[in-house]
């Protein structure tokens, strides 16, 4: 790892005059005539010889000189640590997994037994640097990746304050204290060590130590404070409540196990809500709010909260500050794949003759305390209520059909968005896309900016009923485009972090901020409306996310070869967006943009294909009714309901990574 780390080479700078360019390229369609002229002159001033610009890109090839990665630093503070937005919804995005079928209490049990010896094989690979390295897939496939952030994995912690947070990194000692978990139980926590006298724990006894956490849970006289909802607020009030515990020796032991654990397991109540995609991702996100499970979480956790729902509601929910989409989508395939193909070994001889009592952190709530849970708790549900989620399985075709047209599936998805933004508002807004860096020295992420002027002048195209062959050569330049934005990303030549650290640097030197930053364009191009990111996966799941403004939505996308699964996420309050309408609006504009390839190139429909061969399905399986033998057909409750797929490449175009603005 060290090896593949040291040999790979460091972030690239772009020259100020290509970064300007195409700024005010990627800007002109998206302002009036009298912004442009404004902006223009402004960033002409700029970048003109001798000027601020080129001062400020002098101090960042000194940066770039003695850092490993000159922008990692001011990225992560401004798309993580510097926002003061609470973490549920507004950052932490959720993977969703198959719907579970438990028939009994125990069944969530075992499953979370399961899943958590799944995380401690998981992290015995990362303590040996047993992970094979990435490489690079889809555009300029073959490079190596940078690993580094699957190292944080369990030994990370996001600190609040008052005015930025803290990423918190543990360091190992030479004696370490046992590692533990934390499980949330009827919004109480509980330690779980999973190693005794130097001994893993195995299944059945993870289990044994579970049921009794279920049973203490459940048997508590006096009422527990839902202590973490105040993880739910915003920072700054987190921040501020946090201090307020800390002032209890009590509250400063619990806070320690907690801060210090490898992960959470989230053991949750039945939701007592109708089971859909779309009502399963919101439960990951937000736990229901305060009358469900949305106290039995500790948001600043940095890899997961496990969710296992006794009603079968299952995924997992990250702060994941220290790491990209790609990260996560790894971890929870192999925990899936290992549930599979690992069968649950709840019998064995080697155990741990005496397992201690699993310990519950106590709390000390004073009269603040309490009020702060109240305002907390009350912020959560107006956020939940807020939350418009839904989850939308396309059907008609996936990337095998775009493949067919020799398009590249990220960015035709990428332009059908365009086209469902276009169809639902009337024109084309600033769009996320995260693009991953990793080919670089600590690389995180950057914005492939998919609201081209190509992609404009396609989607007015589509209104049009005529100039069919017009509209296809529209199509073609308009992911011609996309693609040439998302190699530049991947390359480290896009401009979003060069301009962040542009600014940074005026900041750092005490200068008064540049024109440029202050110019309302900047604060347009910033607004991400559109927040999209490709998570494809090779096992039954999904992510979601919301939005990352008041007014904008939160699109992900996960393309198979034969249909594709959106997240679209948006807010109620906002009277200009709704998650029904934008979906409705994609699906039509991906069944056109079948059409006009169909009619174009002549290929055939795949979406009456498809019916045609369920028709066929069906009836073959109408002919051999009851001939299944029995065996075939017995249920395995221990083992997660997931389909797996056989292995391909994934991230079509650019990896996807995660971060405040788009979140994976």
């Amino acid at each position: 790892l060290k090896y593949i780390a040291q040999a790979l080479p460091k972030l690239p700078l772009p020259s100020l005059s290509e970064t300007l360019d195409t700024y005010l390229k990627c800007m002109k369609h998206l302002l009036t005539e009298e912004q442009f002229n404004k902006t223009q002159s402004i960033v002409k001033q700029f970048g003109a010889p001798g000027g601020v610009g080129e001062l400020l890109q002098s101090k960042l090839v000194e940066r770039r000189e003695k850092k490993a990665n000159w922008v990692y630093d001011y990225w992560l503070n401004d798309m993580y640590l510097n926002n003061r937005l609470a973490l549920p919804i507004n950052s932490s995005p959720a993977m969703v997994f198959p719907q579970q079928n438990f028939k009994a209490p125990i069944d969530s049990l075992r499953f979370a037994a399961h899943l958590i010896s799944g995380v401690l094989e998981y992290k015995t690979l990362l303590d040996a640097r047993a992970l094979p390295v990435d490489y690079a897939r889809g555009q300029l496939s073959g490079k190596p990746l940078c690993m580094e952030q699957y190292y944080r994995l369990f030994t990370s912690y996001r600190l609040p304050g008052p005015d930025r947070d803290t990423l918190v990194a543990q360091e190992s000692s030479v004696m370490p204290e046992p590692e533990h978990i934390i499980v949330a139980c009827k919004n109480q926590f509980f330690v779980l060590d999973v190693v005794i006298n130097f001994q893993r724990l195995n299944e059945r006894d993870l289990l044994t130590q579970l049921e009794k956490i279920s049973k203490m849970a459940g048997s508590e006289d006096e009422p527990v404070p839902p202590t973490g909802l105040l993880t739910s607020d915003g920072r700054t009030e987190w921040a501020e409540a946090r201090s307020v515990l800390m002032r209890e020796s009590t509250n400063r032991d619990s806070l320690d196990m907690i801060e210090r654990c490898l992960c959470l397991v989230c053991l949750d109540d039945a939701s007592g809500t109708e089971q859909s995609d779309s009502t399963r991702a919101t439960m990951m996100l937000h736990g229901g709010g305060p009358s469900k499970n949305g106290g039995n979480r500790w948001y600043d956790k940095l890899l997961f909260q496990f969710i296992v729902g006794a009603d079968g509601c299952c995924g997992v929910v990250c702060e994941h500050s220290p790491f990209e989409g790609i990260v996560l989508v790894q971890c929870s395939e192999y925990l899936l794949k290992y549930m599979i193909g690992s069968p649950s070994k709840l019998v064995r001889a080697a155990s741990v003759s005496e397992l201690p009592a699993p310990r519950r952190l106590r709390w000390k709530c004073s009269p603040l305390i309490q009020k702060l849970l109240t305002s907390s708790a009350d912020k959560l549900h107006r956020l939940v209520q807020n939350l418009d989620m839904n989850v939308h399985k396309f059907s008609d075709y996936g990337k095998e059909f775009i493949k067919k047209q020799k398009m590249s599936p990220d960015a035709y998805i990428q332009i059908a968005l365009q086209l469902a933004y276009y169809r639902c508002h009337g024109r084309a807004v600033s769009t996320y896309e995260s693009a991953s860096t990793r080919r670089f020295q600590q690389g995180r992420v950057d914005n492939i900016r998919s609201a081209t002027p190509e992609a404009l002048a396609f989607v007015r195209a589509m209104t049009d009923r005529k100039l069919i062959s017009r509209k296809m050569e529209l199509l073609r330049c308009a992911i011609n485009a996309q693609t040439k934005y998302t190699v530049m990303a991947i390359t480290g030549m896009a401009i979003d972090n060069h301009l962040l650290g542009l600014c940074e640097a005026a900041r750092e030197m005490k200068m008064e901020k540049p024109e440029i930053f202050k110019d309302d364009s900047y604060l347009i191009s910033n607004h991400f409306i559109l927040s999209t990111s490709q998570v494809p996966t090779t096992v039954e799941m999904f992510c979601c996310y919301g939005p990352v403004v008041p007014d904008g939505y939160g699109a992900c996308y996960n393309p198979q070869s034969d249909h594709i699964i959106f997240s679209v996420s948006s807010f109620h309050e906002s009277p200009q967006t709704c998650s029904v309408k934008f979906v409705k609006c994609l699906v039509q504009g991906l069944q056109d943009m079948m059409d006009l390839c169909n009619r174009c190139n002549g290929g055939p429909n795949p979406a009456e294909q498809k019916r045609n061969n369920q028709t066929m399905e069906m009836q073959t399986q109408t002919e051999t009714k009851g001939k299944t033998s029995q065996d075939s057909t017995k249920s395995q409750p221990t083992n997660p309901q997931v389909l797996v797929k056989s292995p391909e490449p994934t991230f079509t175009g650019a990896r996807t990574g995660t971060s405040a603005k788009c979140k994976f």
